[in-house]
């Protein structure tokens, strides 16, 4: 791919291995880090929010993953988070904010749209419509983020995501290069394309590139976790729900009470204090000292986190 021909290419980066693996492959293709942004899709709401799903420590990984390679790296989000949209009853879905690269904030959306109420968490499947979280959170945050910049009008946006054919059979067919629900054309001349560079890549490629490059991952593979998605993520099997209790028991709690409110489950079939019981804590000891962030991107001696090749437990 030819990506002089891009005025910027955005790498939709959640701070996972294969967000990673991106980045490092745009690197290794030559590409003026100077014409890469990081852009990260905050699923609790604006910065500094208290976790309720993510990660706690992932905004301070990717903050030094982007300070690391000197790239600049925007926030978005739905206002409110994951938590605002899942209590939303009778409303409207809640607006969406963006860094500005002047360091002003945008927002817009939450004025149109019909009343309803979710009152429910997503639901594991395949239909972004039953699993809401990836669609309201992520993929129309960045589209309204990037519909709403004039910076974006009269020039050319590459759009990189990380999918790999190998998580699932419905991956497998995603088209690797294709026009963004971005582009617009016509008068605004805003043209944007969609990439999946490692769409062909096995795990094991992705984890080459990163040893590479001597990068620490994401704590969360370190502690046992195969995929990063949220800490507290509907597809979470039971050894990973039992982790999240032994680690975050406050945040696995909550989760709980909604269930007990709400009288659904995150899972269709399994309560959350079910799963914990069936599941096994990961060894929590063979983090090598990562299991908590340090601030730092690359080590002197790499070694393979516990979770890599792991539980493929994610979206399909």
């Amino acid at each position: 791919m030819n990506y002089e021909t891009y005025d910027r290419i955005i790498v939709a980066f959640s701070g996972g291995k294969d967000s990673t693996a991106c980045f490092l492959h745009l690197l290794e293709e030559g590409v003026d880090p100077e014409r890469i942004e990081l852009w990260h899709h905050l699923i609790d709401g604006e910065p500094g929010s208290v976790p309720f799903m993510d990660w706690p420590e992932t905004e301070e990984y990717c903050n030094a993953f982007a300070n690391h390679f000197n790239v600049p790296i925007y926030y978005s989000w739905r206002h409110g988070g994951f938590k605002r949209e899942m209590l939303r009853e009778n409303e409207r879905t809640a607006p969406v904010s963006w860094q500005n690269p002047d360091g002003t904030i945008g927002t817009a959306g939450g004025k149109r749209g019909p009343m309803s109420t979710r009152r429910k968490f997503p639901q594991v499947s395949a239909s972004l419509r039953t699993r809401w979280c990836s669609a309201a959170l992520k993929i129309d945050v960045m589209s309204i983020a990037i519909n709403n910049q004039e910076r974006f009008n009269n020039s050319r946006t590459l759009v990189i995501t990380g999918e790999r054919g190998e998580e699932s059979a419905n991956r497998k067919n995603y088209p690797r290069f294709e026009r963004h629900r971005c582009w617009s054309g016509g008068k605004k001349g805003r043209i944007v394309l969609h990439s999946r560079p490692i769409l062909d890549w096995s795990e094991k490629m992705v984890w080459d590139i990163i040893e590479r490059h001597a990068i620490v991952p994401h704590p969360a593979y370190y502690l046992g976790w195969g995929r990063l998605s949220c800490f507290t993520c509907i597809f979470g099997n039971a050894d990973q729900w039992a982790s999240a209790h032994a680690l975050r028991p406050d945040m696995v709690a909550e989760i709980i009470k909604y269930e007990r409110e709400f009288g659904t489950t995150i899972k269709r079939n399994k309560s959350v204090p079910t799963l914990i019981e069936e599941g096994t804590p990961y060894d929590f000891r063979q983090s090598a000292g990562y299991g908590r962030f340090n601030g730092k991107i690359t080590t002197g001696v790499w070694l393979t986190p516990q979770g890599a090749y792991g539980d493929k437990t994610g979206p399909s």
